[in-house]
């Protein structure tokens, strides 16, 4: 493992153990040339996953690009970060077992949507907005009033 500090490639692990959530491993590095410390995480990973993007362009699956934009639609939200964790490996994990490494992006961005709606639907919402590409407030209320139908009949 390469140090981030002063480029080393000869780092030495000094402590590995369980993560919290355990589904990868937590090692703690030292660099002998500059001194530095470190903390890498280890994950398995049961295939290389292919995006197939709507353009028909093909990308690497990026397991952070996948966090990032739900740590995003769950920010300010009242969720452990442990829990969100799991979730996320929960769906790296469904992605892998699909059967094939090619995924379309429209298959990630429905299971993501699926797995935000039953826990958070505020962030459920913030991450529809983007994947569905909201232009307008209209969007917003329509998509709502789609998720509550029985709430709008009532009134």
């Amino acid at each position: 493992m390469r140090c981030p500090f002063c480029g080393n490639i000869e780092t030495q692990v000094k402590d590995s153990r369980p993560a919290e959530d355990h589904v990868s491993i937590r090692r703690r590095r030292f660099c002998p040339a500059c001194g530095g410390r470190f903390t890498t995480y280890e994950r398995v990973q049961l295939r290389d996953l292919v995006v197939i993007k709507s353009t028909g362009k093909r990308e690497p699956f990026d397991r952070d690009k996948l966090e990032r934009s739900i740590r995003i639609a769950m920010q300010k939200r009242p969720i452990e970060p442990e829990r969100l964790d799991q979730m996320i490996s929960g769906i790296v994990r469904r992605l892998e077992s699909l059967g094939d490494t090619d995924v379309p992006s429209k298959t990630i961005g429905e299971i993501v949507m699926e797995t935000l709606a039953r826990i958070d639907t505020v962030a459920f919402v913030r991450f529809a907005s983007v994947y569905k590409n909201f232009q307008q407030a209209d969007d917003f209320d329509k998509f709502v009033s789609e998720l509550r139908p029985q709430a709008t009949s009532e009134e």
